[in-house]
């Protein structure tokens, strides 16, 4: 298990963006005690605290292709990233460490969001694509791996944003985080016993659904 958590806006300060990122991850620390990372410019803060299993010492997140253009948080575990690498290396690629998440890094550099119909495993991650100004995240087939979201239409400056996550917690920590209870979510609730909408207990808050990017 391992925790990612970030946002985008349209503008602000990188030093102000970094501190309160680093705060967001670590309301998840629990979810990835052995290291964080994280990258933030002008747009987009990216979160990462990680439980290393695969490559101990590699695999460190966030993760950049050989042109720093793209940047991805992953929380799961790619099943068949053995046979994606294989192919990626055979296209020219160049891995630098054993981490399934690097192929995943690659195999949306050479297909995009087609990616995703080459995946196998429990996943959830977010991708920016700072050539394309472009934000991609992406939940596996059964929803195995959580993931997040906070649409804002004023993300304090008067610029929209978003906040993602493996966990509504960390957006807490996220100075124009509208805490309010979302009174719609209680009777499905109540009738199910389990929360069967992509909303949450949280007003605005939502929760991206199984098999979706």
């Amino acid at each position: 298990m391992c925790g990612i958590t970030g946002f985008a806006e349209r503008n602000h300060k990188a030093e102000t963006a970094r501190r309160i990122v680093k705060g967001m991850a670590d309301l998840i620390t629990y979810r990835g005690p052995d290291g964080e990372g994280y990258y933030v410019d002008d747009q987009v803060a990216l979160g990462h605290r990680r439980l290393s299993i695969i490559d101990l010492e590699g695999g460190k997140q966030p993760m950049f292709n050989e042109d720093q253009n793209l940047a991805v948080i992953f929380n799961g575990e790619i099943y068949n990233f053995q046979e994606l690498r294989s192919e990626l290396e055979a296209k020219g690629y160049k891995f630098h460490c054993g981490a399934d998440t690097e192929s995943l890094l690659h195999g949306y550099e050479e297909w995009g969001e087609a990616v995703l119909d080459r995946l196998r495993g429990m996943y959830a991650f977010v991708i920016w694509d700072k050539k394309k100004n472009k934000l991609f995240g992406a939940r596996d087939i059964f929803g195995i791996k959580p993931l997040y979201y906070y649409p804002m239409a004023d993300a304090g400056d008067g610029a929209p944003g978003v906040l993602f996550g493996s966990e509504i917690k960390s957006f807490l920590d996220y100075p124009h985080f509208h805490k309010a209870v979302n009174k719609k979510a209680l009777r499905p609730y109540m009738t199910l016993q389990y929360s069967a909408t992509e909303e949450t207990f949280f007003e605005g808050v939502y929760k991206l659904p199984p098999a979706h990017y």
